[in-house]
């Protein structure tokens, strides 16, 4: 049973369907990871080559995989560490629930928009006409929905989010603080001598099960649709310009800069700082490296590395060719100056003219 100074080893174990090995009755008061562990709390540990960490650790009981034995501390064994330890922090450290504000008296919403059942409007809203509105969306403080937004069942949209005009947003997607979808591209041309910008007539389709992280910023396609397939997850500070149709379950992390018609195919990773120009394509499955430079298509499954981007394997030749620059500068000088002293002694092989 519970007690006031912690939780049983056993009902961690069966809370996370996991395998009890050791002193059962260890009682647990928290969660943390091994660098900050605290005495009387559990950890994990995701690889076996990580319990020789344990040894000095403050732990009373960690989470191992299954067949994993650690003989110095009781354990729970389970299929999925991670899985499991998450659900043992969120015992801990329930997350903290919001109040629902239903629709805020502080929200503008247009008398032509239509929200479904349990949408929750926050203070400082404002929906614009036509918006349609799924069932059991969040639409968080000062969001701005501009004309003709659609958003799916379970949509979270974050503070300060702006959707402009046509935007539509997938099921149970989420949006998160600061990020702007649906702006102007970045497209002119001249005329007189001046920059005029070119069509803005398109809008930005968003994909079920996407989040967006904050501060992110999508274009609306010149004439047709920006697009962010399914199950796309993008981290913080990127930018996606007109007309890119980025494909499913990429993992975009912070920084990505992706020029316009811009496309990518499904299960694409795209390092952080990494640069794609505008009208290529990458194929299912590429890795693209932190800070790479693509300037050309990218092959299907290829990892690239670089600027400008080549093949892993090709960078990595480059990278060690670099690394012998020094020793191969000091041979060179050595050798120019035993050519030199060859011509100046009127050796036979002093025809051979004098390197630079």
């Amino acid at each position: 049973m519970d007690s006031p100074d912690g939780v049983l080893l056993s009902k961690l174990a069966e809370l996370v369907g996991g395998s009890a090995t050791g002193d059962q009755k260890v009682l647990i008061t928290g969660a943390a990871p091994i660098g900050d562990i605290l005495a009387g709390q559990i950890t994990f540990v995701d690889d076996p080559q990580r319990l020789k960490q344990l040894v000095d650790t403050a732990a009373v009981a960690v989470v191992v995989p299954s067949g994993v034995t650690c003989e110095r501390l009781p354990s729970i064994e389970v299929e999925d560490v991670h899985a499991a330890f998450t659900r043992i922090v969120e015992y801990f450290r329930p997350a903290c629930q919001e109040k629902q504000t239903e629709i805020n008296p502080l929200a503008v919403i247009s008398p032509t928009a239509t929200l479904g059942d349990h949408v929750d409007v926050h203070p400082g809203v404002t929906i614009g006409e036509g918006v349609l509105i799924g069932d059991n969306c969040r639409v968080l403080a000062g969001a701005q929905l501009l004309s003709g937004c659609c958003l799916g069942e379970g949509v979270i949209i974050g503070p300060n989010v702006v959707l402009y005009e046509n935007t539509m947003v997938g099921a149970r997607s989420r949006i998160h603080a600061g990020t702007v979808i649906g702006t102007h591209g970045f497209g002119y041309r001249q005329v007189d001598g001046r920059h005029v910008p070119t069509a803005q007539l398109g809008h930005v389709a968003i994909g079920e099960d996407v989040e967006i992280g904050a501060n992110v910023t999508v274009d609306r396609g010149t004439y047709g649709t920006t697009r962010i397939g399914d199950g796309t997850k993008i981290d913080n500070l990127v930018q996606i310009a007109h007309n890119c149709k980025i494909g499913r379950h990429n993992l975009i992390c912070s920084q990505v800069g992706i020029a316009g018609s811009t496309t990518t195919g499904d299960y694409v990773v795209v390092g952080g700082q990494a640069g794609i120009r505008d009208h290529v394509h990458v194929g299912t499955g590429a890795i693209l490296s932190a800070m790479a430079g693509i300037s050309n298509d990218v092959a299907a499954g290829a990892e690239m590395m670089g600027i400008p981007a080549t093949t892993a394997r090709e960078q990595r030749k480059k990278q060690a060719a670099l690394a012998k620059l020094p020793a191969m500068r000091k041979e060179f000088k050595t050798i120019c100056r035993s050519l030199s002293r060859l011509e100046s002694d009127g050796a036979p092989n002093s025809s051979v003219k004098k390197v630079a």
